[in-house]
This record gives C-alpha cells, sequence and structure tokens, in this order.
C-alpha cells in the first residue's frame, strides 16, 4: 500500500518467501566486521557493526522498538498540528534528526552526512526496484554517503514482515530476546486473538468489512490481498473483509478505483477508512451525498486503517486492539 499510493501519487498526495536473510554480527560488534545480506539479495560488509542508523520512519519506528537507537529518519515525522505522524510509531521526533528533503522521495543529503551514519534502513516492495520513500536518484546519492540496507514489506504475511526486521535488529546487536519484546509479542498474539473472535463473529452473523479512502479526485477500494496487515487479518484472523472486482493494476493491484459516483458500489456493514493524512476523513467523504448515503456510512460505522505502520509486535499489538476495540463499537450499531 506504501508504493500504491507513491505510484497513486497524483491522487493521493497531490494522494511469500523471505528474499534474504541477516547475518548475525559478531559478539563484540567491532571485531571481525559485521555483514548483513538484505532482501534486495545484496550484502552490505562494514569494519564494525552500525551504530549510527538512519532509517525511513515506519522502518526506524520498527527498529526502536526492538531495542536499536536511531539516530535520523526521513519520511513523515510531524503533523501539521504538531502530533507525531503514526507511521512513525515510538519514534520521539525530538530524539532523531529528520534527514527528509523538500520533495517527496527526497532527502537532505547535507544534514544527513552531518550525521555520519553507518547505514540507511527502508522498507522494499516485491513490485517496485527502489527503496521505499527514496525517488532513484536520491537512493543512489544516499548509497555514495552511506550503505543501505532493504527490508521486505509485501508478499508476505505481516508475522513475517515483523520477522524480518527483528532479526535485522538482531544483527545490529538488539536484544530481540528481553523481557519487552516477548511482552510485546505476548501483546501483539493476544490483539490477533480479539480480531479472531470477531472476525468469526461477524462471519456467523453474515457481516462485512470494506476498506475505503478518497481524495477530491475519486473514491478508492482496498484490495486486501496486497498489503500485509489486512490479508494477514483476512487469511490468519477470519475478518471478512471484502475484495474489489477491478483492481487498478498499473497501479500495483492495491485498490480499485472508483469515481465518487459509485461510492456506493461495495456494500459492507463497516468501513475501514484510511486513516493517512492524503485520504480523506470520514466527514470529509461524507459530502458526497452517494457516500454518505452507503448504510455503514450513514450509520457512522467507522474503522481506522493504519495504512502504513512500524512492523513491530508494540505497534501492531496497539493497532489491532484500536482495531477490535472499532469493529465492536461498530457492529454495537449494525
Amino acid at each position: 500500500m506504501r508504493h500504491k499510493i507513491r505510484a497513486a501519487a497524483a491522487s493521493l498526495a497531490a494522494v511469500g518467501v523471505l528474499a534474504g536473510c541477516g547475518s548475525p554480527a559478531p559478539e563484540g560488534g567491532g571485531e571481525g566486521g559485521w555483514s548483513y545480506t538484505d532482501d534486495r539479495g545484496i550484502t552490505v560488509t562494514t569494519d564494525h557493526r552500525p551504530e549510527r542508523i538512519v532509517a525511513q520512519v515506519s522502518a526506524a519506528g520498527a527498529l526502536k522498538d526492538f531495542g536499536v537507537p536511531i539516530a535520523g529518519t526521513f519520511g513523515p515525522l510531524v503533523r501539521d498540528d504538531g502530533s507525531t505522524e503514526p507511521e512513525a510509531g515510538s519514534i520521539d521526533p525530538a530524539q532523531v534528526t529528520d534527514v527528509t528533503g523538500p520533495g517527496y522521495g527526497e532527502v537532505n543529503l547535507e544534514r544527513l552526512t552531518s550525521l555520519q551514519p553507518d547505514l540507511v534502513v527502508s522498507g522494499k516492495y516485491a513490485e517496485f526496484p527502489g527503496l521505499w520513500h527514496l525517488v532513484q536518484d536520491q537512493e543512489d546519492a544516499v548509497k555514495r554517503i552511506v550503505p543501505t540496507v532493504g527490508v521486505q514489506q509485501s508478499g508476505i504475511s505481516l508475522p513475517e514482515a515483523i520477522g524480518k526486521y527483528k532479526e535485522l535488529a538482531r544483527a545490529l546487536g538488539a536484544d530481540v530476546e528481553s523481557t519487552k519484546v516477548k511482552a510485546d509479542e505476548e501483546a501483539f498474539n493476544a490483539a490477533a486473538q480479539r480480531l479472531r473472535d470477531i472476525g468469526a463473529r461477524m462471519r456467523a452473523e453474515g457481516k462485512s468489512i470494506l476498506a475505503v479512502g478518497g481524495t477530491k479526485e475519486e473514491y478508492f477500494v482496498v484490495v486486501p490481498a496486497r498489503n500485509p496487515d489486512l490479508d494477514y487479518y483476512v487469511k490468519e484472523l477470519g475478518l471478512p473483509i471484502t475484495t474489489p472486482k477491478n483492481p487498478d493494476l498499473a497501479g500495483g493491484g492495491y485498490f480499485e478505483r472508483l469515481s465518487w459516483e459509485n461510492a456506493n458500489a461495495y456494500p459492507g456493514d463497516i468501513l475501514l477508512w484510511d486513516a493517512r493524512s492524503a485520504s480523506m476523513k470520514p466527514e470529509q467523504m461524507k459530502q458526497n451525498p452517494v457516500f454518505a448515503a452507503h448504510p455503514a456510512a450513514a450509520a457512522d460505522r467507522f474503522a481506522e486503517w493504519d495504512a502504513v505502520a512500524p512492523m513491530s509486535y508494540a505497534s501492531y499489538a496497539k493497532i489491532m486492539n484500536k482495531l477490535a476495540d472499532q469493529l465492536e463499537a461498530g457492529l454495537a450499531r449494525a
């Protein structure tokens, strides 16, 4: 979904197989050097274990949750109202240096260089060649400054994606078997069970969920299978999320694009709305009379979809519990 909106930037910004594996760092960190093969099949080798990490904000949030210190980030970090972007997860903007450039996919190379980074980390999507949130020329420029690592975030399940960040964190020296991480994993599993129970209830009652979003130009319905979180919710937890019939293949097949005149094309007892700032909020979408007449919209049966979030146990435990709360509230009004 991250690259789908990148591919659909004209609208949203204006809107399972492990591909690689990490080579654990030597225990001492500095002796013997450090090597890691990422999900592009690229092996990064340095004379010491990287300590100054710069990462795309969601990757930064995931690594931090696994115990990796973060020096800098790029991508959406702070909203206009001063709050932290949900995409950044547990990252405290005051504790990192933002190296985001002025345009989409750009990095402030001078600021990046000033951090003396050892490694840049970002997500990687199977259907796109580059790293998430870096346009090609910027990625090339970054590589001339510091080694980069790409972490696969599509075509695999959510637990697999989380596991990839866990293993990278382990290679970077974090204690990923700590009491905190184990507690986070337990919280993740408990939240998953809540959604599994809700899914069973909804299926028994013949109810469904429709994942949607919108811009001034168009309304779109999300394809669950193209997103690790939604795919996991459907296939592993049994949430009845509808798959649209005509995905936009040119945009990677992540969603079906519709005119607002067709905003009632699909039924759904609860509408799972794209909560990114580039997509409309429910009250904005309801200004369209066709959408406002949708039974779920008319009854305000909405739940948030955190379409871009750090892939960690801690992050998704919170997200899934919030989703469970909102689904339960929506079902109470159905």
